[in-house]
């Protein structure tokens, strides 16, 4: 674009918005030029780190989990681009899908930095400083669940019969996977971490549940024409997204949990206090987004057999 050309361009961007161009290149004579520093706001992102104790691991603890949280953020920021589109063209859908998957490829083969990063003796003692607080607590990672499935994937495998696409949010956010973790074992009521929780976010997700309800990854996977569901491509995608966010995510935050957790002569209590094993394993809870993507053999050894490696060679009509 040549420089007479940029500046009618320029003209009509802003004549278009009602505003003097003018008024605007006269600011950008003026302005200062940007930083890197700046634009990136390093001096906030690095200030963002509080430790609690004087324990020099507690550092490597915290900045992993910000940067879980930045990830998070990336992916919702892909999800909302596919859930907000509508109609949505399969290579649109593809290309942010695979954006999505490669943040939690990343998330997922990320556990040894705070798996082999952090003394066991530091972590078991600067974590008693953390309680009720929890990783559970993430709730962009609960609008991550809710942006990828329907709401009848994420409810407790005990309750799904129960509920169907007429239940109050209410009741359906009542009888979610994860409110099992919030029932403290030893008194059967609800504990501190997830009172906690509800209080801060409860009003939050239940807006975010009816936002996504139809808009949701699988609900506009099933949207895409019928030859595109069955693009193996495509449905390998899915399935490795699936298997990543749900098996693989899982059992690596699993095996960490328990290198520290089972380091002592007993199994120690997750800080929010829940039976964390139970909670976290896939096989219990069946935490599937795509289901009809699986075969019944698939589904009966969820979390169980390295499905990952299976892919879809032919999508049966």
């Amino acid at each position: 674009m040549t420089r007479e050309e940029l500046l009618k361009a320029i003209d009509e961007k802003y004549e278009a918005m009602g505003q003097n161009p003018d008024v605007h290149l006269s600011g950008l004579l003026h302005a200062e030029p940007i930083t890197y520093w700046d634009y990136i706001q390093v001096d906030a992102l690095l200030g963002l780190q509080a430790q609690r104790t004087v324990l020099k691991d507690e550092m490597v603890f915290i900045m992993y989990h910000q940067i879980n949280e930045i990830l998070f953020k990336m992916i919702l920021w892909e999800i909302d681009q596919v859930s907000h589109e509508d109609p949505i063209s399969t290579e649109k859908f593809s290309k942010h899908l695979d954006r999505v998957s490669r943040y939690f490829d990343m998330l997922s083969n990320s556990f040894t930095i705070m798996g082999d990063g952090m003394d066991v003796d530091q972590y078991m003692k600067f974590r008693d400083t953390l309680t009720p607080a929890s990783g559970f607590q993430s709730a962009q990672y609960r609008k991550i669940e809710f942006a990828s499935t329907e709401l009848i994937n994420l409810i407790d495998f005990r309750f799904r019969k129960t509920i169907d696409r007429n239940t109050p949010y209410t009741h359906a956010y009542d009888h979610l996977y994860w409110q099992a973790a919030g029932i403290d074992h030893k008194t059967g009521k609800r504990n501190k971490l997830v009172v906690n929780f509800d209080k801060r976010y409860k009003v939050e997700f239940l807006s975010f549940m009816e936002e996504y309800n139809t808009i949701n990854l699988w609900t506009k996977f099933k949207s895409l024409p019928e030859a595109d569901q069955k693009n193996v491509q495509l449905v390998n995608a899915m399935r490795h997204y699936d298997h990543t966010v749900n098996v693989k995510w899982v059992m690596h935050h699993l095996n960490a949990a328990k290198k520290y957790l089972n380091s002592g002569e007993t199994s120690a209590e997750a800080t929010g206090g829940s039976e964390w094993q139970k909670y976290m394993h896939p096989r219990y809870q069946r935490r599937i987004f795509f289901p009809e993507l699986w075969t019944e053999n698939e589904l009966e050894n969820w979390g169980i057999d390295n499905i990952e490696d299976h892919l879809i060679l032919d999508v049966v009509v």
